[in-house]
């Protein structure tokens, strides 16, 4: 397939701006996605390029975090198989229920998760690093927070790794920024599995696919770095932006969209 000079600079354009939000916080796909089916491009050929671009700008966030030691490997690594677990698990669920009851109960609790995040709070009594991750925090609350988003992604997926920051932050009580990196490494896990299925299956236009990356590393890249220099405000501010599209979308999606069909 050729793809046109106007979609391939939107594209582009978009894996850019997606690629900066999804590395502050999460939710880039919902910028990617309805940009490319926009002009145009084949559900399938969005979801690869989407899924290539990524996958290479997610390395280049965790990169990143890494080197300002923000990443809690151990939370990374504990969770890692339970949230793919719980994606296989959820995407087998998919096939036996409907998507759509989903996407309606979240339309009515995500505007409670947004005030909740700006709201201003007294700090807690303290956040959690790497050395406060265990006993039952790390062995009990870690899978089971893996598990249940992963299953998320796999059934349904939008925000997933918005849901991620969001769920480390307030049931792990990971400072923001720690939540933002080390939900990295759960994104990259996933993205690798869903490109490695497209490339399988020859479905990656790569002459989209490889602008869009190069795209998504520099915004990625960008964002990685706004947030480590902001902290904590960067990324509850691009929190609601990424969920506020998350919100968008599914009003569009399984409210308005069936009344103009």
């Amino acid at each position: 397939m050729e793809i046109g000079l106007i979609p391939l600079l939107i594209g582009i354009a978009a894996a850019f701006a997606g690629g900066f939000i999804d590395a502050i916080a999460g939710g880039g796909g919902l910028v990617t996605m309805p940009a490319l089916l926009l002009t145009g491009v084949p559900p399938h050929a969005a979801l690869g390029a989407n899924k290539f671009s990524a996958c290479l700008g997610t390395c280049v966030a965790l990169g990143n975090f890494a080197r300002s030691r923000l990443v809690l490997w151990r939370v990374a690594l504990t969770g890692l198989a339970f949230a793919l677990i719980g994606s296989w698990a959820g995407a087998r669920l998919a096939l036996h229920t409907e998507p759509a009851l989903l996407g309606k109960i979240l339309v009515g609790l995500l505007p409670v998760g947004m005030c909740a995040t700006l709201m201003p709070r007294k700090e807690r009594a303290r956040t959690y690093g790497e050395a406060d991750m265990n006993g039952p925090r790390l062995w009990l609350l870690t899978p089971l927070v893996c598990l249940v988003i992963g299953a998320y992604d796999g059934f349904f997926g939008p925000g997933t790794g918005s849901f991620l920051i969001l769920a480390f932050h307030w049931i792990l009580r990971m400072g923001l920024m720690e939540a933002s990196a080390t939900s990295k490494v759960l994104n990259l896990a996933s993205n690798f599995a869903g490109v490695v299925v497209f490339m399988i299956n020859g479905v990656v236009l790569w002459s989209l696919a490889l602008p869009m990356a190069a795209a998504c590393c520099v915004g990625n890249w960008l964002g990685s770095r706004l947030a480590i220099r902001v902290g904590p405000a960067a990324v509850r501010r691009f929190l609601m932006v990424s969920l506020s599209l998350l919100l968008l979308t599914l009003i569009w999606q399984f409210f308005l969209a069936p009344l103009v069909q």
